[in-house]
C-alpha cells in the first residue's frame, strides 16, 4: 500500500513540476480571476489527461509494471486511485471552465475584453491547424467528460452489478480517446517544445494504444488459455465450489499464491480467483470459490463438467518469498486458498522453513478440516484452526502467544481486508519490523 501511494504522489508531483517548468507565465504576476483561470485550466487539464493515460495503461495489465507495483492486486489499487484522481481533476477542470462564465451571467464578474484576433497566419502550420480544431475539441471534450464521470462513478459503486461493470467500464476507452484529442488540441502549444510536451506525448500515445487494445478486447491475449471443467465438488456447509480445470492450451505454470481470471460464462465476464493447486505440469488447475456474490452463489448450479473455460494469468506476487527462516500464515475464511496451494507445493518441494498456519473460520466443516489437516501434515506445517463462535477472533496478542518467536517470522495474510489491517496494526505495535507483513489486496474494482 505504501509503495503504490508513494508512486501516485511521485507521479502527480513529477507532472506538476514539469508543468511549472514549462509554464512561461510568471505566476506571481497573475492578477484577477480570468488570468488565473487560464493558467489553472492548463495545469488541471495536463494533470488530468496524464493521470488518465497512466490509468489506461494499467488497464491492459502490463507484465513489466506488475512486478514494479508489487503484483496485479496492487496495480489495480493504483489504477483505482488514478481513476479517482482523474475524476477529481476533471471536475475541477470543468468547473474552472464553466464557473467564471456562470458568474459573468449572474453579474458577479466582468468579462475581460478579448484582444482582436490577428488576421496574420501563424508561423507554425500545426498551431494553425490546432486553432481551427478548437471548437470541435471543446465539444468532444465536454461530452466525453460527462460520459467518463458517469462511468467512473459507476465503477466506484460496489452495488452496481459486476457483469454490468464489466461491460460498461470498457466504454471509458472511447471517452479517453475523445479526451486525448481534446488535450492535444487545447494544451498550450508552447508546451509541446518542452520536456512536459515530450512526457505528455509519450503518456497519451501509450494510453491510446492501450485504449485500442481494450476496445478490440485483446487485453492480455497472450496470457489466455482455453480449458474445460474436469470435476466439480460442492462443499455445501461452507458454501464453496471446488473446480478442477483441465487446460487444452499451453499454460506456462504458476506459483502458489497466484491467481487467474476465469471466464466460465462469457456474458458474466472474467472473475479473479486464487489458484488452489500446485503446478504439476499435468495441465490441471484447481480453484476453491466461495459464494460471496450474486454470481459465485450460482456456480454450483450453473457449472457442469465439460463446460468450456477461459483462463488468463497467472498473476500476483503473493509468493511466500522472504529472508526469514520462519513464516506465519493467516488465512481468514476463503483466504485459506493460497495456503492450500503452498502446502501442496511444499509437500513436493520442501523449503526447510518452519511454518505456522492459522485458519479462522465461521463454519467448522469436518470434511474440509480433514483435507486441510492432511495437506498441513504432508507439508510439515503446524496448523491452528480457530472456529470463531468457539474460539473468538484472532488478534496480534493471541498470535504472538501461540508462536513465541513470531518476531523472527515473515507474516503472510489473506482474508477480509479489515481483519488484515487490524492484525497488521496490532503486530506493528508489538514490534513487528516494517516490511514483514504481506497482504493480498484482492479487490479488482
Amino acid at each position: 500500500m505504501k509503495n503504490i501511494r508513494n508512486l501516485l504522489i511521485t507521479f502527480l508531483a513529477g507532472l506538476s513540476l514539469l508543468w511549472w517548468w514549462a509554464e512561461a507565465t510568471p505566476l506571481a504576476q497573475l492578477s484577477g480571476v480570468f488570468p488565473w483561470r487560464t493558467v489553472l485550466m492548463q495545469y488541471t487539464g495536463a494533470l488530468a489527461i496524464g493521470v488518465m493515460s497512466f490509468s489506461m495503461l494499467l488497464a491492459v495489465r502490463p507484465v513489466l509494471l506488475e512486478g514494479r507495483t508489487g503484483g496485479l492486486d496492487k496495480m489495480y489499487r493504483l489504477h483505482k486511485w488514478l481513476g479517482i484522481s482523474a475524476l477529481v481533476l476533471a471536475v475541477v477542470h470543468w468547473l474552472l471552465s464553466n464557473a467564471p462564465k456562470w458568474m459573468v451571467g449572474w453579474g458577479w464578474l466582468q468579462r475581460p475584453q478579448r484582444p482582436p484576433r490577428s488576421t496574420e497566419p501563424l508561423a507554425h502550420a500545426l498551431q494553425q491547424f490546432f486553432l481551427e480544431q478548437r471548437g470541435l475539441a471543446e465539444g468532444m471534450g465536454e461530452w466525453a467528460f460527462y460520459g467518463a464521470v458517469l462511468l467512473m462513478v459507476l465503477a466506484l459503486v460496489k452495488r452496481f452489478p459486476y457483469r454490468q461493470f464489466f461491460k460498461t467500464h470498457r466504454l471509458l476507452a472511447v471517452a479517453y480517446l475523445a479526451l486525448v484529442w481534446h488535450g492535444v488540441v487545447l494544451l498550450k502549444f508552447d508546451y509541446w517544445g518542452t520536456v512536459l510536451g515530450a512526457v505528455m506525448a509519450l503518456l497519451m500515445a501509450a494510453g491510446t494504444v492501450a485504449a485500442v487494445v481494450v476496445l478490440l478486447r485483446r487485453v492480455a491475449a497472450s496470457r489466455q488459455v482455453m480449458g474445460e471443467v474436469a470435476a466439480i465438488r460442492h462443499h455445501a456447509a461452507l458454501d464453496v465450489v471446488e473446480l478442477d480445470i483441465r487446460l487444452t492450451g499451453r499454460w506456462a505454470g504458476h506459483a502458489a499464491g497466484q491467481f487467474a481470471f476465469v471466464t466460465l460464462h462469457p456474458d458474466e465476464g472474467a472473475h479473479p480467483f486464487t489458484i488452489s493447486s500446485a503446478w504439476r505440469g499435468d495441465g490441471h488447475v484447481q480453484f476453491i470459490i466461495k459464494a460471496l456474490g450474486d454470481y459465485t452463489r450460482t456456480l454450483a448450479l450453473t457449472s457442469r463438467v465439460g463446460d468450456v473455460v477461459k483462463l488468463e494469468g497467472p498473476y500476483g506476487r503473493f509468493n511466500f518469498e522472504g529472508s526469514q527462516r520462519r513464516q506465519i500464515w493467516v488465512g481468514g475464511g476463503i483466504g485459506i486458498t493460497p495456503f492450500v496451494a503452498r502446502m501442496k507445493h511444499l509437500a513436493l518441494q520442501p523449503d526447510g522453513k518452519a511454518v505456522d498456519l492459522f485458519h479462522t473460520t465461521q463454519v467448522l466443516d469436518a470434511t474440509a478440516m480433514g483435507l486441510l489437516e492432511r495437506d498441513a501434515l504432508a507439508a510439515q506445517v503446524q496448523l491452528h484452526v480457530l472456529w470463531d463462535p468457539r474460539d473468538g477472533r484472532l488478534d496480534a496478542e493471541r498470535l504472538a502467544a501461540a508462536v513465541p518467536d513470531w518476531k523472527d517470522a515473515d507474516i503472510w495474510f489473506c482474508g477480509p481486508a479489515g481483519f488484515g489491517h487490524a492484525l497488521q496494526r496490532g503486530l506493528a505495535a508489538l514490534g513487528l519490523p516494517a516490511g514483514r507483513f504481506h497482504q493480498e489486496l484482492f479487490e479488482m474494482r
